[in-house]
C-alpha cells in the first residue's frame, strides 16, 4: 500500500477519500496562486487561528466582499491592477473547489490565463458553499472537514 505524502495545505480534499484524479494538481495550483497574490504562506501558525489558513481566509473575505484585503500590500503592481488580481483570485477559487469534478482542468486554466475563456459566474457561490478542509493542529498530516448546517439539513 502506498502512503499518502504531500505538503499540508496543498493537498486536495480528495486525498482523504483516495479517489485521486489529475485535478489534485489544479487544487495545488490554486493554493500557489493565492500565496503569490497575498504574499504569505498557505498555513501560517504564527498568525491568530482565524487568519492562519489562507484558503479559509479567502472564503471569509469573499463572503464579506473584501477580497482586495488579501492582495499583498508590498506589491505596487498588484495593488494598481486590483481588478485583474480579483479575477486571478476567482480563478484560484475555481481551482480550490472541494469537488474535483467542478474544478477546471489545467488546459481550461491556461485558456482563462490567455484570455480565451471566462471564469464561470457561479464560482463565488460554489466556493462559498463548500465544506472547509483543515489540517489538524496536533498532526499537520491529518485533516478534518468542517461541514455546514445548510449542507447537512434539507429543505424545511
Amino acid at each position: 500500500m502506498t502512503m499518502m505524502r504531500g505538503t499540508p495545505g496543498y493537498m486536495a480534499p480528495e486525498w482523504l477519500t483516495s479517489q485521486i484524479t489529475e485535478k489534485v494538481d489544479v487544487y495545488s495550483f490554486g493554493v500557489v496562486v493565492m500565496e503569490l497574490i497575498s504574499g504569505r504562506k498557505n498555513i501560517d501558525n504564527s498568525l491568530p487561528e482565524e487568519s492562519s489558513h489562507l484558503i479559509n481566509l479567502l472564503r471569509g473575505k469573499a463572503r464579506d466582499n473584501q477580497m482586495s484585503d488579501l492582495i499583498d500590500e508590498h506589491s505596487e503592481d498588484m495593488l494598481s491592477h486590483q481588478e485583474q488580481v480579483i479575477q486571478m483570485m476567482k480563478l484560484a477559487m475555481w481551482c480550490l473547489l472541494n469537488d474535483a469534478g467542478q474544478r477546471p482542468n489545467m488546459s481550461m486554466v491556461v485558456k482563462v490565463l490567455e484570455g480565451g475563456m471566462s471564469i464561470e459566474t457561479t464560482i463565488l457561490h460554489r466556493f462559498l458553499n463548500t465544506n472547509t478542509v483543515l489540517p489538524l493542529e496536533d498532526n499537520p498530516n491529518a485533516y478534518s472537514v468542517q461541514t455546514q448546517a445548510s449542507i447537512l439539513s434539507g429543505p424545511r
